[in-house]
């Protein structure tokens, strides 16, 4: 490579990296806390009182309390902090090395979120008094909640409240299903508050209305010495509980079971979760109706109005609440990385679970890794950016199970019925030679599209096209290096559709290969596979991406809004392919395709060998 080139290359790679890191200035609420500096400013006439004090006595694993407040010098900057666990102070500081005397900071864990004073009282600055609504979630410790003077960037501690906490705090809670390493399997992972030395976990479920059996679980969970930085390493460092995943096996396809959680405790007694449903998948190339959603970069918000001053991930609910209310005609739900945008605070990661509990407790929730999850210098990840908070992966790879072969490499594949789903990592080398490289090789050439006929290929970052203004700005539309090494594979192996979340916005090319629309048509495809289409899903909830002014000819339909994609397969030769908006759950965008096996079979430019045997 020419001097000039290698400079060029390096130049757009840091500018990229620049605007990675623009982005994620900010992007996480509760890091605009500067918890580090708070100080004590204790008075005897400010109350903080929060009720009820005991929460989930119905077996509930969220409530809704009231916090009452005084204060007799209110300004408009006053919030509240819920911290869990209650006791907050100093003590429970990590000493520092080699220093066994109390120093600041006072305060060394962030808030699991937060609300102004005045969040839902105007009067506040006038009365010195408020009442906010918290919804409380089930997160394994107490709670107290902390009112702080001096805005965020100077926090002042006032007043503390009493201590809340639910009935049992360890209980079993937000299941999320995900498909095994094999068609007939479905994997349950769950977090609760007990290790395997205080009792056993197991998922106890069958066919349903038919008898039950029981299955163990295995356990994970991780300390702070496995984080990689600052904060999940420091003040948004929270305990993630104790990880449970049981693998439900030889399932008939199809057929509805229904599960619930157990523990049993080494007294003999259990603790129950309530009971779920999920149906098995279908057997691969099995005929059927099968119907897939598709989106990145939802992230999470608080139900409450907590956290959400800067408007960080607006969307994240109303893409939630869209899918579960379609929830009866959704097979299979793919997350494609910028999961939880904890960025280090890992209280953030309970939130979220909770918050697509209804969904993922219900059908495959499958993930990929995004640069929120992995990223961070000197880790290995291809990107050297600090976009996970210190995470490093380590939450991500922990808190949801993927069929990978492993979990620390985040790519995977995974079959459902007329579907063959190629799951990359884009935050880790992709290039030709790589390992990664291999598999997703492998994994292309694997599909026997007689019986899988829709072949589709994603991973979070763009590896293919978009008109995001990062990408316009360096001319390629793509990350550097991006498309380089699989635009070959794709056109090789047919594939019909590559998904890409990142950008936070919507768009659909052309099938096209090496920058040029290899098909004309705009909302029915037939015949041939001569092209991919490249689809960028990344509008699931948080900020908006704007387009670049470039107008590019592939780009067949834009969109700056949030979003998510559902593919429905009818039959081995008809796809469906919508894209709907969060807002309304309205279709904005869609084609069709139809086809038949011989379309799959024929050559086309690249996608064939030059000569065979009988030439």
């Amino acid at each position: 490579m020419a001097k000039h080139q290698l400079t060029l290359l390096l130049l757009l790679l840091n500018l990229v990296r620049f605007f990675d890191s623009v982005a994620s200035l900010g992007e996480q609420p509760l890091a605009q806390i500067a918890i580090h500096k708070a100080t004590f400013a204790l008075d005897d006439s400010a109350k903080v009182i929060a009720r009820p004090f005991l929460l989930g006595r119905k077996g509930e694993d969220t409530e809704w309390i009231e916090v009452e407040i005084e204060s007799p010098n209110p300004s408009e900057d006053d919030w509240v902090g819920v911290f869990s666990p209650a006791n907050f102070n100093s003590s429970t500081c990590p000493p520092e090395s080699g220093n066994t005397k109390e120093q600041p900071p006072f305060i060394c864990s962030a808030p699991i979120k937060y609300q102004y004073a005045n969040y839902s009282n105007p009067s506040y600055i006038k009365r010195g008094k408020s009442l906010l609504k918290f919804l409380m979630i089930n997160q394994r410790a107490d709670f107290s909640f902390a009112l702080f003077s001096g805005g965020l960037s100077n926090p002042k501690l006032v007043a503390v409240s009493n201590i809340i906490s639910f009935v049992n705090p360890k209980a079993p809670v937000y299941p999320r299903l995900a498909q095994g390493k094999s068609w007939n399997e479905m994997t349950v992972t769950w977090t609760s508050g007990y290790n395997t030395l205080e009792a056993v976990p197991f998922v106890e479920w069958g066919m349903q209305g038919e008898l039950q059996k029981r299955t163990p679980a295995g356990t994970l969970t991780f300390d702070r010495n496995s984080m990689c930085g600052a904060p999940a390493r420091t003040v948004g460092w929270r305990h993630p509980g104790f990880i449970h995943t049981s693998f439900l096996k030889d399932l008939w396809p199809n057929s509805a079971y229904t599960y619930k959680l157990g523990h049993r405790l080494f007294n003999g007694s259990y603790v129950w979760s309530k009971l779920y449903l999920f149906r098995a998948s279908p057997y691969p190339g099995q005929d059927s109706l099968q119907r897939v959603i598709i989106f990145g970069d939802m992230g999470k918000a608080e139900r409450d109005g907590s956290n959400e001053y800067a408007n960080y991930q607006p969307g994240s609910l109303n893409t939630t609440d869209q899918l579960i209310q379609d929830l009866d005609n959704i097979d299979i739900v793919f997350h494609i990385g910028d999961i939880s945008y904890a960025n280090g605070y890992i209280s953030q990661w309970d939130q979220f679970t909770s918050q697509v509990q209804p969904i993922a407790s219900a059908v495959p929730y499958m993930i990929a890794s995004g640069n929120h999850e992995r990223d961070w210098p000197g880790s290995g990840s291809f990107y050297d950016t600090t976009d996970s908070g210190g995470e490093c992966g380590v939450l991500a790879e922990t808190m949801f199970y993927v069929p990978a072969e492993n979990r620390a490499k985040f790519w995977y594949s995974t079959d459902y019925g007329m579907f063959h789903f190629c799951i990359a990592d884009s935050e880790h080398d992709w290039r030709e030679g790589s390992e990664q490289y291999k598999f997703i090789e492998h994994c292309l050439a694997s599909a026997d599209r007689q019986k899988q006929p829709w072949l589709i290929f994603a991973v979070h970052r763009v590896l293919g096209y978009s008109s995001g203004s990062y990408y316009g700005i360096e001319g390629a539309f793509e990350e550097p290096m991006g498309r380089e090494s699989l635009q070959k594979l794709w056109q090789r192996y047919k594939v019909d559709i590559a998904f890409y979340g990142h950008v936070h916005n919507y768009e659909r090319t052309c099938p096209i290969y090496q920058n040029q629309c290899v098909n004309n048509e705009r909302s029915h495809y037939s015949g041939t596979v001569n092209g991919t289409i490249h689809v960028v899903a990344g509008g699931g909830g948080s900020h908006l991406s704007d387009f670049s002014d470039l107008q590019t000819k592939w780009s067949i339909y834009k969109d700056f809004d949030y979003g998510f994609v559902k593919l429905t397969a009818f039959n081995h030769s008809s796809l469906l392919f919508e894209y709907k908006k969060s807002s309304d759950s309205k279709v904005y965008d869609s084609f069709t395709i139809s086809r038949e096996y011989k379309d799959v079979l024929a050559c086309v430019f690249d996608g064939c060998e030059p000569t065979t045997l009988a030439t």
